[in-house]
């Protein structure tokens, strides 16, 4: 059975909490703790929001794809598994 790609981000973004800050983005997210991948998140989740309400189809697929990363970013944050 294939692996569903938001597992295999998952996966990667696990990962990167090792990674040095300076070259990875993840790395930089999870470095700064739970509030500040939190805080990026709810950014993300406004975005979404208001593409969907502004009915931009292209900016609400592009918010939505931010909106899943940052959601990943947040679950390995809290080391949800």
């Amino acid at each position: 059975m294939a692996t569903h790609p938001i597992d295999a981000l998952f996966a990667i973004i696990e990962t990167r909490k090792g990674a040095d800050p300076n070259l990875s983005y993840t790395a930089k997210l999870l470095s700064q703790g739970v509030h500040k991948c939190a805080k990026k998140l709810g950014e993300e989740a406004v975005e979404t929001s208001l593409a969907a309400v502004g009915k931009d189809k292209r900016a609400l697929a592009m918010e939505s794809a931010d909106l899943l990363y940052h959601l990943l970013v947040l679950w390995a944050a809290c080391d949800l598994q």
